[in-house]
């Protein structure tokens, strides 16, 4: 293009100009083609953009769709807790002292809670590790718990996975 111009002005044109012209030139394609790689990686990071919100959207109503199963069984378990204590005819204090420990409280904490002394709290708890007959803390939690965190084995004979 500059060798055109330099033909066709019919003028002589110096280095000094031609080489800034080049420049300018060089310059102009330069930016050019900057910014169309900038609008290619716009486009493409609004399509991922895109993509993202759409897998989030999926991913939230998937979400909601698990948390609403996940609730009807939680229901289930917290009526099958509430029949177990029945069962073993626990007092109301002992239900309370019972539900905290396996929300994970200490005595101290239910104590705090109930405002009771931490003996009062231990006295309750022993007595209805007796009507279960379980030895303590760790194994009331475990009776309610195990199967929660352990799924049995599978009808295919195939042990799931236990943390350890």
């Amino acid at each position: 293009m500059l060798a055109l111009e330099w033909a066709t002005e019919g003028e002589d044109i110096g280095l000094f100009d031609f080489l800034v012209d080049a420049l300018t030139l060089v310059l102009l394609i330069t930016t050019s083609v900057i910014a169309s790689l900038a609008a290619i990686e716009v486009k493409e990071e609004r399509a991922d953009r895109l993509a993202l919100v759409s897998d989030l959207e999926r991913a939230k109503k998937e979400g909601a769709e698990w948390r609403r199963r996940a609730e009807n069984q939680l229901d289930q378990y917290r009526q099958a807790i509430v029949e177990q204590f029945d069962e073993w005819e626990a007092t109301d204090a002992e239900r309370d002292v019972g539900q905290l420990i396996l929300r994970g409280l200490s005595h101290k904490e239910i104590a705090r809670l109930r405002n009771t002394s931490e003996a009062t709290v231990r006295q309750q708890a022993q007595s209805l590790y007796r009507k279960a007959n379980m030895p303590n803390k760790g194994a009331f939690s475990a009776y309610f718990l195990d199967d929660v965190l352990y799924a049995p084995p599978t009808t295919d004979g195939e042990q799931p996975l236990r943390v350890s």
